[in-house]
C-alpha cells in the first residue's frame, strides 16, 4: 500500500573528523518543511531509526514533520567498522556534528528534538549546548546517569527468574555473551524492559537486526549488552548540565523501563522547564506499546505553547 503523505529520502555527506573515508548520512523527510519539524534520534549507539517509526503519527495527526536519520555507524549511513574501540572517534562531538550538519543541509531555522534511549542522552546534551533553533526537546526512556542505569540494571537483573538470573550472572562472569544460554536469557531481560510484545514489532526487529550486524559504536561506547556497561559512556553523568537545558523538555519512561524512575529523576530535579510522564503498560517502547497515549503526549506538549 501506498504511503499517503510526503516523504522525502536522501543523503548528505557528512565531514566525519579522522573517519580516514568519505561519509554520509541517510535520512527520511515525513511531510513537508514548511513548519518546524521534530528531529528523531534513535538509541544504540547504532539501532537506526526504524523502530521510530510510530512517530509518524505525530505527522498525520498533528501535523508535525518528522525528520528520521541514521547515526553514523549504522543503517543506511556510513558505518566504520575499522574504528572498533577507538573512543577517539566515537564521541559526543561526533553525533553533535553529524546533527548539526543534517540540520544545515535541510535547512532548518527552528526544529524539535525527540531522543530514544542513547539517542535521549545525545539530545540532551545537545540541547545543553543552546544550539540556535531548537524550540523543544523530549527525553524518551534517557538516562540522565549512565552508572546509575548500570546499578539499576544489575537490579533488574536480580529480580528475574531464579535460573535466567543465574545464567546472566555466570556467562557475565565468563565474558560469554555469544553463547546460546546468553541469548536465550538476555531474551527474558529484553522482554520485560525493552519490548514487552509478542511478537516485536517489525521495525522494533529490523533495528535490533541493525544493531547486531555492526556493533561497533554500541561495543566502543557501551559495551557487551544492556546491563554491563564498559564503553566510553560508562560514567557520563548527564543531569549534571540538566540546569544548561533551557527550552521545554518533556521526560518519558515506561513503568517496566530499564530505565528505571531512578534513572530519570535527576533530569526532573535539574532541567528547570521540565515534565515527566510515566507510562503505565509500557518498558523501554512505549511509543509502540502505549502508542496512542505517547503520541497524545508528544503531540500535546510539541503543540502547546506552555510546558
Amino acid at each position: 500500500m501506498s504511503e499517503s503523505y510526503p516523504v522525502v529520502e536522501g543523503e548528505v555527506i557528512f565531514e566525519a573528523p579522522i573517519a580516514g573515508k568519505p561519509c554520509k548520512t541517510w535520512y527520511k523527510v515525513v511531510g513537508n518543511l514548511d513548519s518546524p519539524p521534530l528531529i528523531a534520534l534513535h538509541g544504540g549507539p547504532g539501532t537506526g531509526h526504524q523502530y521510530l517509526s510510530p512517530l509518524i503519527d505525530l505527522y498525520t495527526q498533528y501535523n508535525i514533520p518528522i525528520v528520521f536519520y541514521d547515526q553514523i555507524g549504522c543503517g543506511n549511513s556510513t558505518h566504520l567498522r575499522e574504528k572498533m574501540g577507538d573512543d577517539s572517534f566515537w564521541t559526543f562531538e561526533l553525533f553533535y556534528q553529524q546533527l548539526d550538519n543534517l540540520i544545515s543541509h535541510l535547512k532548518l531555522s527552528e526544529y524539535y528534538l525527540l531522543g530514544q534511549s542513547w539517542g535521549g542522552m545525545l539530545a540532551s546534551a545537545y540541547a545543553a549546548r543552546h544550539p540556535k533553533g531548537l524550540r523543544k526537546v523530549i527525553l524518551a526512556s534517557g538516562p540522565a546517569s549512565v552508572p546509575t542505569w548500570q546499578k539499576e540494571a544489575n537490579r533488574l537483573v536480580s529480580e528475574l527468574p531464579p535460573e535466567t538470573r543465574k545464567t546472566l550472572e555466570d556467562c557475565v562472569r565468563n565474558r560469554d555473551f555469544e553463547s546460546p544460554e546468553y541469548e536465550k536469557a538476555y531474551g527474558v531481560f529484553l522482554g520485560r524492559h525493552v519490548c514487552r510484545l509478542n511478537p516485536w514489532p517489525d521495525p522494533v526487529q529490523a533495528s535490533f537486526e541493525n544493531l547486531n550486524s555492526d556493533m561497533t559504536a554500541y561495543l566502543t561506547m557501551q559495551g557487551p549488552s544492556e546491563f554491563v556497561i564498559t564503553g566510553s559512556f560508562k560514567d557520563w553523568e548527564g543531569w549534571k548540565f540538566g540546569h544548561e537545558i533551557e527550552v521545554e523538555t518533556l521526560l518519558l519512561n515506561g513503568k517496566y523501563d530499564e530505565m528505571t524512575h531512578a534513572c530519570i529523576e535527576p533530569w526532573f530535579r535539574t532541567i528547570p522547564k521540565v515534565k515527566w510522564v510515566t507510562l503505565e503498560n509500557s518498558s523501554h517502547m512505549g511509543h509502540f506499546e502505549d502508542r496512542q497515549r505517547y503520541m497524545k503526549l508528544c503531540g500535546s506538549f510539541l503543540s502547546s505553547t506552555r510546558p
